[in-house]
């Protein structure tokens, strides 16, 4: 039985936003092919995870046994969610892009995930794990646009997502979403509108050969 890790950070609801309408196509995609699986749900915008602290950090450094109450309490707020990064087998992350970056939510999710020596360091625990990330944004910033330079989701997630905490990376990205809704972006509309409906078809995709690929080596795992 597999278990999907699912996250959303987008403080609109439901169809208001493009990463929490692609993430739930993508989930009900993966659900079909796991009608018996588990699903770790997170809204960072209704549940926010607390900003790390002195003591939520130092802990990860410091022996249990030496740790203050408030370093256990807070390093145990950690480890639950490190445990449910760990018992993932596959992740799925919404990341709209607020000012160029990812919100602040999810940062505080992936400081409190982020543990030398355990998630991150030589033998990151969850390495390897599948991870699809829907990395929506208002404008355009693929390469050859004006804001190129301006892309700090991507290229943040990557670093930390894939090359430290060594997950299997994907995108998917929604992009011009802000056109319907600005005058001035009237004349990107259609383009909009390509990227919609190729980031629906792109997560209907990837959850279902994710579904699959699980299934396989997982039949191959019990046939040894």
């Amino acid at each position: 039985m597999t278990t999907l890790l699912h996250i959303d950070s987008s403080v609109l609801p439901g169809a208001a936003s493009s990463s929490r309408s692609v993430s739930a196509a993508f989930r009900r995609t993966w659900e079909e092919q796991h009608p018996e699986g588990t699903v770790i749900y997170r809204d960072l915008a209704a549940d926010p995870v607390p900003h790390i602290t002195a003591a939520a950090w130092t802990a990860g450094f410091t022996a249990p046994a030496e740790r203050t109450p408030e370093q256990s309490a807070a390093f145990a707020a950690r480890v639950q969610l490190i445990e449910e990064l760990e018992a993932a087998d596959a992740i799925l992350i919404g990341a709209p892009m607020y000012n160029f970056s990812i919100p602040s939510t999810l940062k505080a999710w992936l400081d409190s995930v982020f543990l030398l020596g355990r998630t991150a360091g030589g033998a990151p625990s969850a390495q390897g794990t599948p991870v699809i990330v829907i990395a929506s944004r208002g404008g355009s910033y693929a390469p050859g646009t004006p804001r190129e330079g301006y892309e700090f989701v991507q290229n943040y997630l990557e670093a930390v997502l894939k090359e430290t905490l060594g997950l299997d990376l994907d995108f998917i990205v929604p992009e011009l979403t802000l056109a319907p809704r600005n005058p001035a972006m009237s004349e990107l509309v259609p383009l909009y509108e390509v990227s919609r409906k190729r980031a629906f078809e792109e997560a209907a995709t990837k959850a279902k050969e994710l579904a699959e690929r699980l299934a396989a080596e997982a039949a191959g795992r019990d046939a040894r």
